[in-house]
C-alpha cells in the first residue's frame, strides 16, 4: 500500500513538472514571469532614460551653476541666481515677447487655413488621394531644408517668387529685413498647417453622415449645417491640434536660424534662439540652462492640458 501511495506521488510531482514551463517551476517560476513579461520594453526604458532623463537632470544641474566658459576659473555654485537674472532680463523678456506672438499667429492661421483644407479634403472629387498626398508634403520636408527655400527661392528681394508676383503693386521687399516676423509666421504656417488640417479631417471623416442628410432634409442650408453641426462636433479636434501645435511651434528654431538669425535688433528672437545665443555666443552654460529649464516647465505646462484633450476625445468616442 505504502508502494502504491509512493508511486502515485511520483506521477504528480512527474506531472507537474512537465506542465510547468521550462524554468519557472514552482515559487520562483511565478516570480520570473512577471519579469520575462518586462524584458521586452527594458531597451524602450533603458533608451527614455539615457537620452531624456539624464540630459533633463544634467540641464538641472547646470541651471545652478555659476559657469561662464569664457571664465572657466570662476564656476560655482550660483542656487537660482541663474533663474533670477534671466526672469529679469530685458532680453529673455523680448524673446518671451517674440515666442508668444509667433506661436499665436502660426497656430490661428495655420488653423484657418488647416480647416478650409480640411473641408475641401472631406469632400468627393477625382484626384482626391493625389491632392491630400499635395496637401501633407510640406510637413514632410526637413525644417532647415524649408527654411533655406523660402529664403532665397521665395523671399529673395530681386530673384524671390514673392516680389516677382508682388513688386507691380507694393515693389520689391527685402523680407527677412523689413517684415522679419512675417517672414518666420509665413514660413512656420506653410510648415504646419498639413499638421493641422490632418487632425481637423479626422474629424470630418468621423462624423456621423446622416445627421447632415437629415438636417439637409429638414431644409437646412450648409452654412446652418456648418454652424450648428459641424462646428461643435469639430470643436474637441481644433483644441487638439491648437494645443499640439502650440507645443511644437513655441519650439521654433530653424526657421529663425537660416533667414533672420533672431535679427534685425533681436525682432525675431523667440525662447530656443535665446538659449541658444546663451550657450554658443555668450557661452554662459549656467543661464543658458536656467533659460531651457523655464521652456521645458511651459511646454510640460501645455503639453498637460494637450494630454487632457485627447482624454476627453476619446471619451467622446466612446460614448457614441
Amino acid at each position: 500500500m505504502a508502494k502504491l501511495k509512493e508511486r502515485a506521488r511520483r506521477e504528480e510531482d512527474d506531472t507537474a513538472k512537465k506542465a510547468a514551463p521550462s524554468g519557472e517551476s514552482g515559487i520562483g517560476g511565478m516570480r520570473m514571469t512577471p519579469w520575462r513579461r518586462r524584458a521586452p520594453l527594458m531597451p524602450a526604458l533603458i533608451w527614455v532614460i539615457v537620452f531624456t532623463q539624464i540630459p533633463m537632470a544634467m540641464t538641472l544641474f547646470y541651471s545652478t551653476q555659476r559657469w561662464n566658459m569664457m571664465r572657466p576659473d570662476q564656476r560655482g555654485f550660483a542656487g537660482f541666481d541663474n533663474y533670477a537674472f534671466i526672469l529679469q532680463d530685458p532680453q529673455f523678456r523680448n524673446a518671451l515677447l517674440n515666442t508668444v506672438v509667433l506661436t499665436v499667429a502660426a497656430v490661428v492661421f495655420s488653423l484657418l487655413i488647416g480647416l478650409g483644407f480640411a473641408l475641401l479634403l472631406n469632400r468627393q472629387f477625382p484626384g482626391r488621394g493625389f491632392a491630400r498626398t499635395l496637401f501633407i508634403t510640406p510637413f514632410l520636408v526637413m525644417p532647415v531644408a524649408a527654411a533655406l527655400l523660402w529664403k532665397y527661392i521665395m523671399f529673395d528681394p530681386v530673384y524671390g517668387l514673392l516680389n516677382v508676383v508682388l513688386d507691380p503693386i507694393f515693389g520689391q521687399i527685402n523680407w527677412a529685413t523689413s517684415l522679419p516676423m512675417t517672414s518666420i509666421v509665413i514660413v512656420v504656417v506653410w510648415q504646419w498647417t498639413p499638421f493641422f488640417m490632418l487632425i481637423q479631417l479626422a474629424g470630418l471623416q468621423s462624423q456621423d453622415v446622416e445627421q447632415h442628410e437629415a438636417m439637409q432634409t429638414d431644409g437646412a442650408g450648409k452654412l446652418a449645417i456648418f454652424r450648428f453641426l459641424t462646428l461643435p462636433a469639430l470643436r474637441p479636434y481644433m483644441e487638439l491640434s491648437v494645443l499640439l501645435g502650440t507645443v511644437f511651434i513655441v519650439q521654433t528654431f530653424d526657421a529663425i536660424f537660416m533667414i533672420t538669425q533672431g535679427g534685425p535688433g533681436q525682432s525675431t528672437t523667440n525662447v530656443p534662439f535665446f538659449v541658444y545665443l546663451q550657450a554658443f555666443r555668450a557661452l554662459d552654460v549656467g543661464q543658458a540652462a536656467a533659460a531651457a529649464v523655464i521652456v521645458v516647465i511651459a511646454t510640460i505646462i501645455i503639453a498637460m492640458i494637450a494630454l487632457r484633450s485627447m482624454s476627453q476625445i476619446f471619451q467622446v468616442g466612446e460614448q457614441r
